[in-house]
């Protein structure tokens, strides 16, 4: 029993945690930075004033997680962003393909409690700091509410996460807010007064069918008057969660300080929304439904913005700059939205694309003035266009690890984030990067560690592709169609297919590739051919005369012709993909991007893939055939196809493919990584959509490590990650990878690293 006599004053039980690095904020880069250093063997402490993680991926605000991919709306070809974020996305869909926003909470709570050296402290909000010098933060003063404690968090390194850059601000960091003028940067695209110089936030709601009759009565304060809101005829019934974004409010506000009011008018629009949609006698189907869910805190899109070493800028995206220190990527379009948000007459976002995907520099992940903090998620060096595509989350997740990853190697080198911007330590960044997962545009690095390359690579089988066999079914014509394949330079290519018409006829066929190797956007005709064929069902071949110049991704392509229908295949091979210029709806208004003169922004066409399970090759034999999946690729290059698949495929009749690596010498190995293909294509939306399996199907599924004697290091089984990591000890000679089986296509591997000496 405690007993306590009356007092004075008491103070506060306080905690004093000493770490490697603080990170505050409990978004997904908090997440992701936080993890990425506690991996690296920092001890780090994450703060999250929610009692989830997640952010607006959280089951508070119910956000999906999205980035370059854009619900497959752009030309961004096998643009997912990878490492850390792409593991928490690969879990979500063997866990919860049905989008359910909490399962996705647990894994995030999940992952940050699997890691030794990361404390996390939820419900905790910083509210204070202490800094030992003009430009350097010693600790930060936090409280939990749930606990009653206060913590003094003390570190050597700090990240920001918080998304509104709480430490930057009390820290006296550069920052920025609003949007900059066009003459500032030479943006075209900046906005002006009468658009709004900011984004604002969101709340969502979920309906639910009782299959019983509900009443609803609105409270006081919901909107009466539903025409206040000019789009208010596109609601209905069947949509819910993030399909309503728009319903976005607080642009002409201070999106800090005035949150609790904006949150109060978004309340008072959703319950004004439901109130309509039961009461007004328009929607009959809404009689049995019940508002299920209403989000308690809005989904935020912009606050401040912190200055770095340089301030990223839609020249940067739309021109896809290649810089020397690039950490992420990103291809998000550069997504603007009108201040006035839901009660605007514009269209609630503007929507400008890239031709492919953009590198972010690491120069805008720390701050230019405070020495020791790092910067991550929204808040990051950008100007308020740019910030426009880098803001998504999955975006921000990978800058999240490049922070954790940065904090890391400064902890190990005694450097501060600056130090890290150019020489041999940016060049080690970025090493370890890519060795995590991290894709970086125009970057791929010796890894001077890495012993595989040093290995003679074989295989039981490598894939040629010669024909992607029909399925006997059909697709018309309606738009265009092209087959997405790499080719050697120096081929002449020939494909025939299977078409059927009523009357004979010619169908234009087109090799094209885009202008900039890497992207997928076909730019650029090298020939075209029109491949007479009769009536009814015939085959038709096309002989290309001109011989391929540059190696890479060429698309085939059929022109429009709704007469005519071909053929398509159930066939899936990794670095090989079907599109069409029938655009996203979801993302797009047109199948091609037409943007106003003078805002800096290219117009051309989209190619797009049909989402699985309908999105099907076209049925076509090639000749030569494809002789691109080497198991040579293993060893070099990116681990994702961008000028070519960068992947060994096994062949499809081999019953047990293997992949061997053999060395000259006997060496000790003690951590060896496979990188196999998740299909780095699909986007993997955290909530609310639906998937059409728990692993795709370019995944190896059961499969066996061995050592150069035949003895099994590790037998995987049932395995649904893009990456399989070994830690053990052995001394050999050879490394066998035997896949025993897959999710459905054929073998294939992107990448081995073997670490060891």
């Amino acid at each position: 029993m405690l007993l306590q006599p009356p007092s004075d004053k008491r103070p506060l039980r306080t905690d004093t945690l000493d770490s490697d690095l603080v990170v505050v904020g409990g978004g997904l880069a908090g997440v992701c930075a936080a993890i990425a250093a506690a991996r690296s063997g920092s001890e780090v402490v994450l703060v999250q004033d929610r009692p989830v993680l997640g952010g607006n991926a959280s089951s508070e605000v119910r956000l999906w997680v999205l980035g370059a991919t854009s619900h497959m709306g752009n030309n961004n070809r096998w643009a997912r962003e990878g490492g850390i974020i792409n593991e928490i996305l690969e879990e979500n869909l063997f866990r919860n393909r049905q989008g359910n926003a909490l399962i996705f909470d647990t894994i995030l709570l999940e992952k940050c409690r699997e890691e030794a050296n990361l404390t996390l402290l939820l419900n905790t909000a910083v509210f204070d700091l202490e800094k030992s010098d003009a430009d350097t933060i010693s600790a930060v003063h936090a409280f939990c509410s749930q606990n009653s404690t206060r913590y003094l968090l003390s570190a050597p390194l700090f990240c920001d996460a918080s998304g509104d850059g709480l430490v930057g601000f009390m820290a006296g960091a550069a920052f920025r807010m609003g949007a900059e003028s066009k003459d500032e940067f030479g943006e075209g695209f900046a906005p002006d007064a009468s658009y709004g110089e900011m984004l604002g936030h969101s709340i969502y709601f979920y309906s639910k069918d009782t299959g019983t009759p509900v009443k609803f009565t609105a409270p006081s304060w919901a909107l009466k008057d539903i025409t206040r809101i000019p789009r208010y005829r596109q609601f209905h019934t069947n949509l819910q969660g993030c399909n309503f974004w728009w319903i976005e409010y607080g642009g002409r506000l201070d999106t800090v300080h005035q949150t609790e009011e904006i949150k109060w008018e978004l309340w008072k629009v959703v319950y004004g929304v439901w109130d309509y949609i039961k009461n007004s006698g328009k929607f009959p189907e809404a009689e049995t439904l019940t508002l299920e869910w209403v989000g308690h805190i809005p989904g935020k899109r912009e606050s401040r913005r912190f200055e770095g070493d340089y301030l990223l800028r839609q020249q940067d995206l739309v021109k896809q700059r290649e810089f020397e220190d690039v950490v992420a990527h990103g291809g998000w379009a550069v997504d603007l939205h009108p201040a006035d948000g839901v009660y605007s007459e514009l269209n609630g976002c503007t929507q400008w694309h890239a031709k492919g995907v953009y590198g972010i520099p690491w120069r805008c992940y720390y701050s230019r003035n405070i020495k020791n903090l790092f910067l991550a998620g929204r808040i990051i060096s950008a100007s308020h266009v740019a910030f426009g595509s880098t803001r998504v989350m999955a975006t921000c997740a990978a800058g999240g690890q490049a922070v954790g990853t940065a904090a890391a190697l400064c902890r190990e080198t005694g450097s501060l984030p600056a130090d890290l911007s150019s020489g041999e330590k940016l060049r080690e960044l970025q090493v370890r990067l890519q060795r995590g997962g991290q894709f970086l545009p125009g970057k791929v690095l010796e890894d001077s560690t890495d012993l595989a390359p040093k290995a003679i690579v074989t295989a039981s089988s490598q894939f040629i592709l010669s024909e992607l066999h029909s399925n006997m079914a059909w697709v018309r014509l309606d738009s265009g169609w092209a087959m997405l394949v790499p080719l050697r330079q120096g081929t002449r290519p020939t494909i025939t297919l299977e078409v059927s018409a009523e009357q004979a006829g010619a169908l234009r066929i087109e090799l094209r590739r885009s202008a900039k190797p890497g992207n997928f956007t076909p730019d650029e005709e090298i020939e075209a051919l029109e491949a007479p064929f009769s009536a009814g069902q015939s085959l038709v071949t096309a002989v290309f005369a001109q011989p391929v110049e540059r190696e890479g991704y060429h698309f085939i392509k059929l022109c429009e012709d709704s007469a005519v229908r071909v053929r398509v295949s159930d066939d899936r091979v990794t670095g090989v993909l079907a599109v069409t210029n029938a655009f996203n709806k979801a993302v797009a208004s047109s199948n091609v991007q037409s943007p106003p003169p003078g805002i800096g922004i290219d117009t051309f066409e989209f190619w797009l893939p049909k989402r699985r399970p309908e999105g099907r090759n076209l049925a076509m034999s090639f000749e030569p055939p494809l002789d691109v999946f080497s198991p040579a690729n293993v060893v070099a290059g990116h681990s994702r196809p961008v000028e070519m698949p960068n992947a060994w495929v096994a062949d499809p009749a081999d019953p047990q493919p293997e992949l061997h690596l053999e060395w000259n010498e006997a060496v000790q190995l003690d951590h060896v990584i496979v990188e196999l293909d998740p299909d780095w294509d699909h986007p993997m939306e955290s909530v609310l959509m639906t998937h059409p399996e728990e692993v795709v199907p370019f995944m190896a599924k059961d499969f066996d490590l061995l050592d150069g004697q035949g003895k099994v290091l590790h037998a995987a089984r049932d395995h649904h990650g893009a990456r399989f990591e070994w830690r053990g000890s052995v001394a050999t000679k050879g490394l066998t990878l035997r896949i025993l089986a897959t999710h459905g296509a054929p073998a294939a591997v992107f990448r081995v690293r073997c670490f060891g000496r």
